[in-house]
């Protein structure tokens, strides 16, 4: 293992917050003894200075992903068996410094910043991920001071202008999860689609990444949320506290064309709505509709007429994750500028509790995301994020 004289000693243990079993937020121990990883050959080793939080946290610590009977307590494990552990490290979207590097890995990386690429990859193929765990799920993840990743997944991003904390809210759990939501439906230049669930770290990537693709993004929020929206990129935002008339709304937004697609990150007794939106006027498409799916927060059950779906030829699109040259091609787009971070505040990761607390009680002030960040890192790269500061 390689390291630079010009950083401080590696530790031999670390401080992290583990999560120690399925249940509410007293199953997140901070501890300041654990052991600090190693990297294997083809490695890296990252201090970590920043990891945005995502709703995936809270649900694999709840057991929220069943497949079967919605009772279910479960984990994500679409490989076949379970993956997550106890303890263990959770936090997907890290940013942080290479400190050593693995047998097989150039040391001229040592010092490097970068993202990581979140996803533990089954195979090596570059576009099809069909079995997606991800780091802080199915291996240790970033609420922690150090963390061991493959070298060709922790993406320098040496960009001045984006500090740690900002990269992070940029991180591709949220990010690529939005353009496979987007390259699964096909989505074209010049399409209209809306963006449901549009004020968290997926909604407000996917309003970007239809701009850079040249869709045309309509957000559904809270009102008090529009001018942010608008600003990042929404060309209208529809109100979710009221969804009465929903389709003579859309119509008169868009000049009576329904929405070619739409991203939908709520789901239950919404799902109607949206696919109503989509099938007013089949006359005035141009392409079958699209519905692409990567989030439930509005309830995990949808009521629907079969037959609206196979008679209108709704196309319906299961996203999770993305590929490896989805990662890439969102990494591209950061280096040149064309992402712009969507941070809300960052919380220390000895304050974790409160952290999960405020996410899941959040106002509606809310708008993008949540990063958390080491203690010995926090005058640097969390306090002028902190909710104070804010």
């Amino acid at each position: 293992m390689a390291t630079d004289s010009r950083l401080a000693q590696i530790p031999p243990t670390m401080a992290a917050m583990l999560l120690t079993g399925h249940g509410g937020i007293d199953k997140l121990v901070y501890d300041e003894n654990v052991p600090t990883p190693c990297p294997g050959p083809g490695e890296v080793l990252v201090q970590v200075t920043a990891t945005a939080k995502n709703n995936t946290d809270r649900k694999a610590r709840e057991g929220l992903y069943p497949t079967k009977d919605k009772g279910d307590v479960t984990s994500f494990q679409m490989g076949g068996s379970p993956t997550l552990t106890f303890p263990r490290i959770q936090g997907a979207d890290v940013v942080g410094r290479i400190v050593a590097v693995g047998e097989g890995v150039d040391a001229g990386r040592i010092a490097q910043r970068g993202l990581l690429d979140f996803n533990l990859y089954a195979d090596a193929r570059r576009d099809l991920n069909l079995t997606p765990d991800y780091y802080g799920h199915g291996a240790d993840g970033g609420f922690a001071e150090y963390i061991a990743v493959p070298a060709d997944q922790f993406h320098h991003v040496a960009n001045p202008e984006l500090d740690d904390a900002e990269l992070a809210a940029m991180g591709m759990c949220s990010y690529q999860t939005a353009l496979h939501m987007l390259t699964s439906a096909n989505i074209k230049a010049g399409e209209r689609v809306l963006v449901t669930g549009a004020s968290g770290g997926v909604g407000t990537a996917l309003i970007q990444l239809c701009r850079i693709m040249g869709a045309i993004p309509y957000a559904l929020s809270q009102q008090d949320k529009a001018d942010a929206l608008r600003k990042l990129g929404a060309e209208a935002v529809l109100d979710r506290s009221e969804m009465g008339d929903f389709t003579d709304k859309v119509r008169a937004l868009t000049g009576d064309r329904p929405f070619d697609a739409v991203m939908d990150l709520v789901g239950g007794e919404m799902t109607h709505h949206f696919i109503d939106s989509m099938i007013f006027d089949m006359n005035r498409r141009d392409t079958y509709p699209r519905l692409s799916i990567a989030g439930a927060s509005g309830g995990n059950v949808s009521e629907m007429m079969w037959t609206r779906i196979y008679l209108y030829q709704v196309q319906i699109f299961g996203v999770s994750h993305g590929t490896r040259e989805e990662a890439e091609q969102l990494v591209e787009w950061i280096r040149n500028g064309q992402l712009k971070p969507v941070l809300h505040a960052a919380f220390k990761l000895s304050e974790l509790h409160a952290a999960e607390r405020y996410f899941v009680n959040r106002n509606s002030n809310y708008l993008g995301k949540i990063v958390i960040v080491p203690d010995a890192q926090w005058a640097e790269h969390g306090a002028p994020h902190a909710l104070e500061a804010s």
